[in-house]
């Protein structure tokens, strides 16, 4: 019985997309009495619109998937705070981003993996966080646009054991 519905679930999410996706009525944004309109289904003041025709984004800069600060994750290398070299485009992007944008702050979350002790890896968060803030500073933001915190070990992105999810959990999130 068990194998019967593992294997009727990717037909049941199947038919949930198909089922969702037909009660959609185009991209024009305005109500037609089933909800509300695209552009108040976000937070608030956070434009979603999305892309337009011809394929140009219209909707917050931060949700474009084509664009670095759509990547809100910073992964850091094993007992290490320097932002990696394939991470530094994003982080500066992120900081011409908060430049551009000087109403907007951001909370810069410090994570470790479980090695080490809670103490440690509470000060390695720290200083990732910090790493991070420090490139954002460099490229004009506001000291006022950034807070930093660390939760160490204490908020693992993926459980487990083993170097997948060690490296996982070595990270800063970016969070506005």
């Amino acid at each position: 019985m068990k194998l019967k519905k593992v294997s009727m679930f990717p037909l049941l999410m199947l038919m949930l997309a198909i089922g969702g996706c037909s009660s959609m009525s185009g991209s024009s944004g305005k109500q037609d009495g089933g909800g509300a309109p695209v552009s108040d289904a976000g937070m608030a003041g956070a434009a979603t619109a999305g892309a337009r025709e011809g394929g140009s984004w219209n909707g917050n800069p931060l949700d474009d998937p084509n664009s670095l600060v759509s990547t809100r994750i910073i992964y850091f290398d094993y007992d290490s705070a320097s932002v990696r070299e394939d991470y530094r485009d994003v982080v500066i992007a992120h900081g011409a981003y908060l430049v551009a944008n000087p109403t907007v702050v951001v909370t810069v979350e410090g994570h470790a993996d479980e090695r080490g002790s809670r103490e440690y890896n509470i000060g390695l968060g720290e200083r990732r966080a910090d790493s991070v803030r420090r490139l954002m500073l460099s490229q004009g933001v506001a000291e006022h646009q950034i807070t930093t915190v660390s939760f160490g070990e204490e908020r693992p992105l993926v459980a487990g054991s083993d170097e997948a999810a060690w490296a996982q959990n070595r990270r800063v999130e970016l969070l506005y």
